[in-house]
């Protein structure tokens, strides 16, 4: 189901040696606890204009803003993740926006956000591999 969301539950039964509605009944089971958290298309930034992607580290001037940093994240669109980390800066950012113009107003935007001593940012040339499935231990 990572690899393909829309996979109908017969072939997935298919797949794992189960009847449809065992394997129905077990993906009931994964959404209704958490495990499942939705299902998405996944777009390529550049086919719809979004030809600049790149990691934005935050460095806070205490942690007493954490919580603003999150928040304003959140309600950026240009934000597509959001990590809280542990080294140089207190959140990472992946960001998708349209050119080095608006990269650079984005930024400026950023910079004036609660807390935000100041910012470091890695533009992504390429991606090779975006999305990959979750690894789930035995």
């Amino acid at each position: 189901m990572q690899v393909d969301g829309r996979a109908s539950a017969s072939y997935i039964a298919e797949q794992i040696g189960m009847s449809v509605p065992s394997t129905s009944e077990r993906i009931k089971k994964l959404k209704d606890g958490g495990i499942i958290l939705g299902y998405q298309a996944v777009i390529d930034p550049h086919r719809v204009g979004l030809d600049v992607l790149a990691l934005i580290t935050i460095i806070s001037d205490s942690s007493d803003h954490y919580i603003d940093v999150v928040d304003e994240a959140n309600q950026t669109p240009e934000v597509v993740w959001c990590f809280s980390t542990t080294g140089r800066g207190s959140h990472l950012m992946m960001i998708e926006t349209e050119s080095s113009r608006s990269l650079e107003k984005l930024l400026r935007t950023i910079q004036q956000w609660p807390g935000v001593k100041r910012t470091e940012t890695q533009i992504i040339l390429s991606s090779y591999k975006r999305l990959a499935p979750v690894r789930i231990p035995k």
